[in-house]
């Protein structure tokens, strides 16, 4: 085994690769593009930091590579997906920033405490102005944690030693599993409105950019303030920098920029933020970690075909009649994720049919990710599908029924959320087309692709017309329906197949009507096939 070293890593790092491995380790840093891809068919894997971007070309031309270390979280700099076609594991170390990016957070939240950098700054100025930097203790303060992962339970850890009093906000985590951690779960309005502090340590995502704006900055106490170490984008700068001008909040620290490096931004004039470019990670213990991991993983994985911190899915073995079923799953999963609100607390995928009699371990999966990838920034896969669940708290349970009603095949995903259950069914007919078969107690066959509007209502006539006419007024055209009811007049839920996302005015305005239980958007276009080994 070949495994080439193209970026720093440190001493240690390379001597646990090196130490009886079997792998026989070469370090060329300062290659460039060209060099890289002559030399990489040689190679079996390649260890890698911010320096080596790991293209299209690179990864075609590696014909033996199989797997690319990360010594870092980003994967920015490598094409996960071209890799993930080729069968090519990628890893990073996402755990060995944690505590690093945890005492930078409780540093930059005692810097606005106490005006570290600003009585600093004056002192060197030759001035002695005690009285203008009193600060506020930490002592029976009330922090808010937006993001109880990882990063979010580690500054929980520390903030309770300073005796503070612990809320968060996370849709994605149950309350059992925030109160193992000390913290009191709340809506983010509230928690926004009870914070001296808030500390964001959410993944940037669809549902979390820009989830602190200007409204969310009109509820917050005009004595608190913020504090932002995960990523840029979270916190609407432009929005930020307002309610610091006008004072809306007292103060800031900022780690992250949605522009990195943050060349004219607005905020770096201001008096009352603290500011630093990016150093969550930035400890030589951090820095040491991440060589160590991913030298242990690497070699585990050459000399044992162990995986661990992958981040994409691997090529599996799966056999030709369930892969059908694999996208059939997924969108099964997402679909019945966003018929709910709450944290999910169970997952139950049910094969039925002649799937039952076969190995169906990679349509759980595969409903995990459907579910899951709605839930996290995290890229979710085959490889850590399972784990998110657990740390989530989520229950996940496979059945399987050798019969299948009116179809010869059928998958059914179970979702329980604080007390709510909703089931989505569907299969793979005709030839590998994925249709949606039911959703709860109804029965609707419509083909499971695209986007879709979906409406729980009384089964009286006229509904379906008012439903169109506002669609037709939006400009929201309508591919299909489908349409099921319990029985004349009683419940009836209608799915509309559109090609125009529904905004919520548009949906709103359907709620208006007056004879609706439910009206919901829900979006499957995001969704694309994934490649697997076929046996």
């Amino acid at each position: 085994m070949k495994l080439l070293v193209t970026d720093e890593l440190s001493k240690e790092g390379l001597e646990m690769l090196k130490r009886g491995s079997g792998v026989d380790v070469e370090v060329k840093p300062n290659l460039t593009h060209e060099e890289l891809i002559s030399i990489i068919p040689d190679y079996d894997g390649i260890i890698i930091r911010s320096g080596t971007k790991i293209t299209k070309e690179v990864i075609e031309a590696g014909k033996r590579l199989k797997v690319i270390g990360r010594a870092g979280v980003g994967v920015d700099n490598v094409d996960v997906d071209r890799a993930t076609i080729k069968g090519i594991l990628v890893m990073n170390t996402p755990s060995a920033n944690i505590v690093s990016a945890a005492e930078h957070t409780m540093a930059m939240i005692l810097s606005l405490a106490r005006n570290i950098v600003w009585a600093d700054g004056s002192l060197k100025a030759g001035k002695w102005e005690r009285s203008k930097f009193t600060g506020i203790e930490l002592s029976g303060k009330t922090l808010c944690i937006v993001g109880i992962g990882r990063v979010g339970a580690e500054v929980a850890k520390r903030a309770k030693s300073f005796q503070m009093r612990l809320i968060g906000y996370d849709p994605f985590i149950s309350p059992e599993a925030a109160v193992k951690v000390g913290v009191r779960l709340l809506s983010l309005d509230r928690a926004l409105e009870e914070a001296d502090i808030v500390t964001i340590h959410a993944p940037l995502n669809a549902s979390t950019h820009h989830i602190l704006g200007k409204d969310q900055f009109r509820l917050m106490k005009p004595t608190a303030m913020l504090v932002n170490c995960a990523r840029g984008g979270i916190v609407d700068e432009e929005a930020l920098y307002e309610a610091l001008t006008s004072k809306k909040i007292a103060g800031a620290a900022v780690d992250v920029f949605e522009k990195e490096p943050p060349t004219g931004s607005k905020l770096l004039e201001l008096p009352n933020i603290v500011t630093t470019p990016h150093l969550g990670a930035s400890t030589r213990e951090a820095q040491e970690k991440v060589s160590l991991e991913m030298a242990e993983h690497v070699k585990l994985f050459l000399t044992e075909h162990r995986i661990a911190n992958a981040v994409n899915a691997p090529v599996g073995k799966v056999d030709a009649k369930v892969v059908p079923f694999l996208m059939v799953a997924e969108k099964l999963g997402s679909f019945a994720f966003q018929l709910v609100d709450g944290p999910i607390r169970r997952i139950e995928v049910s094969c039925s049919g002649e799937l039952a009699a076969l190995d169906t371990k990679m349509l759980t999966v595969s409903a995990l990710i459907g579910v899951l990838s709605n839930v996290t920034g995290e890229s979710t896969n085959i490889i850590n599908a399972a784990a998110i669940a657990k740390d989530k708290g989520i229950q996940v349970i496979e059945s399987k029924v050798e019969e299948a009603s009116h179809y010869l095949n059928m998958i059914s995903v179970k979702i329980r959320s604080d007390g709510i259950r909703r089931e989505t069914r569907g299969t793979a007919f005709p030839s590998s087309e994925p249709r949606l078969l039911g959703i709860d107690g109804f029965d609707v066959d419509i083909p499971l692709e695209g986007d879709f509007i979906l409406t729980a209502h009384s089964d009286i006539p006229g509904i379906i017309g008012k439903v169109g006419t506002i669609l037709g007024r939006k400009g929201i055209n309508i591919a299909r329906m489908g349409v099921g009811r319990e029985s004349r007049g009683g419940k009836a839920l209608m799915l509309l197949s559109v090609d125009d996302p529904a905004s919520t005015e548009a949906l709103e305005d359907i709620r208006k009507l007056g004879q609706f239980h439910e009206v919901r958007f829900i979006r499957l276009s995001h969704l694309k096939p994934k490649e697997y080994m076929i046996i």
